[in-house]
C-alpha cells in the first residue's frame, strides 16, 4: 500500500475544506495523512514527522507547489518522494501543463493510478527553486498590480493586473540587459520589456507565455521580448494570450541549461512571489530532479 502525505492551506475556507474531503476519499485504496499548514516552519515540522512517505500530495496551486518542492529539496528528499498535485489554487498553472484535470477529485485520480513521470527543476541565482516559471519585466509588474485583486476576484485579477500594467507601460522604456543563455550572449541590444524562463507553459491563470514549453525535455524555456513601439506593445500583449507571440520578429524564442541576466534593476516572479529588484537575475536546470503523479 502506497503512503501518502497530503498537504494543504491552513486557511482554507469551507468550500475548499469540503473540496479535500472529496479528494481524500478520491485516494481510496492508499494510506493517506493530511495536514495543514500555514507557515514554512510548520511545512518542514509536516514533513520531518512523515519520514517515510511515498509521495507527497500538494493540494493547492503554484504557490503550495512551489513551496512543497522547496521544503523537500532543503530537507534533502527531492529524489526520494513523489509529488502529487491537486489543483486547488488561483491559477494552477503548473497543473495545466502537466494535462491535469482542472476537478480535484480526477486529478486526485490520477495520484491514485499511480503514473510518474521525471519533471525538470530550475534554481535561481538565489538557490531557490522555480517550478513553473520566471519573468522579469512587464510581466513582474502586472503580477504586482494583480496582488490587491487576486485575493478577491480569482484568476480575473490575473486579467485586472495586465491591463493596468500595460497602459502606464505604453510609453515606458524597456530595460537595458544582456542575456546570456548557455554561456552566449544575445545579439540584439534594444531594451528589453520581458525575459521569461521556465519549465510550464502557462502563468497568470492560463497565459501561454511559454508556449513550447515541455517540463522534461532537460531544457529550460527562454523568451526575450524587444518590443518597443505603443502599438508592437498592444499587439505584443495580444499574440501573447493567443501564445504565437514566439513566432513576432520582436521576440526572441530558445531553449537552454542556464540563462544569466544582467543590467537595469528589475523585479521577478517566480512561481507568483514577487521578489526584490535586482541588477542580476539567472537560473540552471536540474535535469528529471522531481518525480510527479501524471496522467
Amino acid at each position: 500500500m502506497t503512503s501518502l502525505l497530503a498537504i494543504a492551506n491552513a486557511d482554507a475556507g469551507t468550500a475548499d475544506e469540503q473540496a479535500i474531503e472529496d479528494v481524500i476519499e478520491a485516494l481510496h485504496g492508499h494510506e493517506v495523512d493530511v495536514v495543514q499548514t500555514a507557515s514554512p516552519e510548520e511545512l518542514a515540522s509536516a514533513l520531518s514527522s512523515h519520514p517515510d512517505v511515498d509521495g507527497v500530495v500538494v493540494l493547492g496551486g503554484d504557490g503550495s507547489l512551489h513551496a512543497v518542492v522547496d521544503a523537500l529539496r532543503s530537507a534533502g528528499r527531492i529524489d526520494t518522494v513523489v509529488i502529487g498535485l491537486v489543483p486547488l489554487g488561483t491559477g494552477n498553472d503548473f497543473a495545466a501543463t502537466l494535462g491535469l484535470p482542472d476537478d480535484p477529485v480526477e486529478a486526485a485520480k490520477v495520484v491514485a493510478a499511480g503514473r510518474t513521470r521525471p519533471v525538470d527543476l530550475i534554481v535561481d541565482g538565489r538557490d531557490e527553486v522555480v517550478v513553473n516559471a520566471a519573468h522579469i519585466g512587464i510581466g513582474a509588474e502586472a503580477a504586482k498590480a494583480a496582488r490587491p485583486w487576486k485575493k478577491a476576484l480569482g484568476p480575473i485579477g490575473y486579467v485586472i493586473g495586465a491591463v493596468l500594467t500595460g497602459l502606464r507601460g505604453l510609453t515606458t522604456p524597456g530595460a537595458r540587459l544582456e542575456i546570456t543563455v548557455d554561456g552566449k550572449t544575445l545579439p540584439r541590444k534594444e531594451p528589453v520589456i520581458q525575459v521569461a524562463v521556465g519549465n510550464g507553459t502557462f502563468v497568470g491563470g492560463g497565459t501561454p507565455l511559454l508556449p513550447q514549453a515541455d517540463p522534461s525535455d532537460g531544457q529550460l524555456d527562454v523568451a526575450v521580448s524587444y518590443t518597443r513601439s505603443p502599438r508592437r506593445r498592444i499587439a505584443y500583449a495580444w499574440h501573447v494570450r493567443r501564445g504565437d507571440h514566439h513566432r513576432r520578429d520582436d521576440v526572441v524564442y530558445l531553449r537552454g541549461t542556464e540563462v544569466t541576466v544582467r543590467g537595469d534593476r528589475l523585479a521577478c516572479t517566480s512561481d507568483g512571489e514577487l521578489t526584490a529588484p535586482s541588477r542580476e537575475h539567472s537560473w540552471r536546470l536540474e535535469p528529471g530532479a522531481l518525480t510527479i503523479y501524471a496522467p
